[in-house]
């Protein structure tokens, strides 16, 4: 009932910076909480932030002052923008949405995925 495709990642130097885009489809009413994942080659895939209904936002520390999600209602868009990027951050992301009344970091919470795009940070 909701698709969602991740788009905008890429090869990028330490330091610099990339914009992750995630086009939601379907009937989006339904999500109230929508967020971002990612995982490291060999790694666990692992919480980045999250963004709820009301435009609030939570991040994990990692990426806290340096990341920043939003969303476009009108177009059905969530975006990621990752700033002062280190090779530590590199990972497939993946963009996640959540049916429910309150906004979780949990992902066996969220109910539908997209397939991924690779950010890869050089030094």
């Amino acid at each position: 009932q909701v698709q969602l495709k991740e788009s905008g990642g890429g090869s990028v130097q330490a330091g610099g910076s990339l914009r992750l885009s995630c086009a939601a489809s379907g009937y989006t009413d339904r999500t109230s909480c929508m967020g971002w994942f990612r995982q490291p080659p060999g790694k666990e895939r692992e919480w980045v932030g999250v963004i709820g209904v009301d435009g609030s936002t939570n991040y994990a520390e990692s990426v806290k002052g340096r990341f920043t999600i939003s969303k476009d209602k009108t177009s059905n868009t969530l975006y990621l923008q990752m700033n002062s990027l280190s090779p530590e951050d590199t990972a497939m992301y993946y963009c996640a949405a959540r049916r429910g009344i309150y906004c979780t970091t949990r992902l066996r919470d969220f109910d539908y995925w997209g397939q991924g795009t690779q950010v890869t940070v050089s030094s």
